[in-house]
């Protein structure tokens, strides 16, 4: 089968991923091999590829987005079988005995591990994961449309329930790629109204024709204050920025897994119980509840929408190098061949 390896973390200008021929896995004890149709390209996948997160193994295939067809299944798995659709997000197995996967924050399992980072994953044409972390996908999306629901959406969803947003209030959020295009929408559905900060014009143009109430950059005064916000982006120095629109009592959650430093904050910022959280990964039943969700918006009066930019399979490292340019409207989603 093919994959794009990554052997060695480079910059992504340097097209650290190479186009392989490897051995289709063969799936073990409760595992489902995936004939990955489309996999979605994440910043996650750009901070791996260049080295930005320690990697556990080397060589490894990226991608934690993955929408394909089960094509052969191992023994013990008694819920998927083989012609199932399915997806596989960024969680990709917790141990279920530590505290935290007790507690119910399975996302911060202590001996978790990841997709396209402790095990193989979509940049390729087949991979393997425990039917226990694979979703049956109903047909309410292409394969190319689901894909980014698989990561940017189940953490844009968590980040925009762990920002207390709901109903009434005013959400602001910070960059607008491929998880605030999809938050935005499910915002505006639960009754939000949304101002988005952003310097790219396509982001803007974007964001308008999404329904964004106001749309400007991060040293903007929007017209009113938020109630909540989120930032997507990956720059610290965004937080400041965010405080001081932030009403007293509201919640900015910090949606990316690395950050650029945060400056040194003024405490009048952060006074009147203004609170900072991060958000770290996702739980399986995020991933249920997201996936329903978006199943259920698509009749609604606001249906959810993935605006999407196609590659093949052997153009990842353009796609990531146009990632990282900010060149991408929304998602860059790699179309792989279904042969195997």
């Amino acid at each position: 089968m093919r994959a794009m390896l990554l052997e060695r973390p480079r910059p992504a200008e340097e097209s650290p991923l190479r186009l392989a021929e490897i051995p289709p896995p063969a799936p073990g004890p409760g595992e489902v091999r995936v004939r990955v149709h489309c996999c979605a390209v994440c910043h996650t996948d750009l901070h791996i590829v260049e080295g930005d997160l320690p990697l556990p193994r080397l060589p490894v295939i990226p991608g934690h987005q993955i929408v394909g067809v089960i094509d052969a299944v191992g023994k013990e798995v008694h819920k998927l079988k083989a012609g199932d659709r399915v997806g596989v997000p960024w969680l990709y197995h917790t141990c279920g005995q530590c505290d935290y996967c007790r507690r119910g924050f399975e996302n911060l399992c202590d001996f978790a591990e990841f997709t396209g980072y402790h095990a193989n994953g979509g940049y390729a044409e087949a991979m393997l994961v425990s039917e226990s972390y694979a979703y049956a996908l109903l047909p309410t999306f292409s394969d190319e449309n689901a894909a980014p629901l698989l990561c940017a959406g189940i953490i844009g969803y968590r980040s925009y329930r762990l920002s207390g947003a709901h109903r009434g209030l005013r959400l602001g959020l910070y960059g607008f790629g491929a998880s605030a295009h999809l938050v935005l929408q499910l915002a505006r559905h639960e009754g939000c109204e949304v101002y988005i900060f952003t310097r790219t014009p396509a982001h803007r143009e974007l964001a308008k024709k999404l329904g964004a109430a106001w749309v400007g950059a991060a040293e903007d005064t929007p017209p009113s204050e938020l109630d909540a916000a989120i930032i997507f982006a990956p720059a610290g120095s965004l937080v400041p920025y965010a405080l001081r629109v932030l009403r007293k009592g509201g919640t900015l959650a910090l949606a990316g897994i690395t950050m650029t430093p945060i400056p040194q904050l003024d405490y009048s910022l952060l006074y009147h119980e203004r609170i900072i959280r991060s958000v770290a990964n996702s739980t399986r039943q995020d991933c249920r509840e997201f996936l329903d969700l978006a199943a259920q918006m698509t009749t609604a009066k606001i249906p959810l929408h993935t605006e999407i930019q196609l590659f093949h399979l052997d153009q990842a490292n353009e796609a990531l190098q146009a990632l990282k340019k900010s060149q991408i409207k929304a998602a860059a989603v790699l179309r792989i061949s279904e042969a195997m």
